[in-house]
């Protein structure tokens, strides 16, 4: 049985568009995986480590047959084959890939935390998510809408510009 999950992509090293179009292409080349949706491609400014370039992220909806932390472990695999070097929390890299939903699923693992743990804090995130699904349901029952318009009252959101 196939389980829809979503996944973020970012990138701000490199050819920041060809690093998403390569990490794409081998995610839809796993066993088990297919990319359903995808949203618009995103400049966003930097979050949690500020001094580095921008970003270029999008979102996939992704139907699959991995469990959770199968599916973590070939993203983290993606990211190595593309040359991902984690080095500075937070810092500059060619690709990020965070499994930000699995279902309807909490996950609280060392390894693994779904929905990302903060997924309700980034624009950067929530609208390309909504953008796939204007509807989307959180497994805490809030729904995008509400959590994009609470977001955008109350913090420093940030540059967010669609290309």
């Amino acid at each position: 049985m196939s389980t829809k999950a979503y996944i973020g992509l970012g990138s701000n090293i490199g050819d920041k568009k060809i690093n998403l179009g390569q990490a794409r292409v081998l995610i839809e080349d796993l066993e088990g995986v297919r990319i359903s949706e995808m949203s618009s491609l995103y400049e966003t400014s930097p979050w949690g480590k500020t001094d580095q370039e921008g970003f270029l992220n999008q979102v996939i909806e992704i139907e699959t047959e991995l469990n959770p932390l199968e599916l973590l472990r070939q993203l983290q695999a993606i990211e190595i084959k593309l040359g991902r070097r984690r080095q500075v929390h937070w810092g500059p890299r060619n690709i990020d890939l965070d499994v930000l939903l699995y279902g309807r699923e909490i996950i609280d693992q060392e390894e693994l935390k779904v929905p990302h743990p903060y997924l309700m804090q980034r624009l950067f995130v929530l609208v390309p998510l909504a953008e796939i699904d204007s509807e989307l349901e959180f497994p805490d029952g809030s729904k995008i809408g509400e959590v994009l318009t609470r977001l955008t009252k109350s913090a420093d959101t940030g540059d967010l510009r669609k290309l």
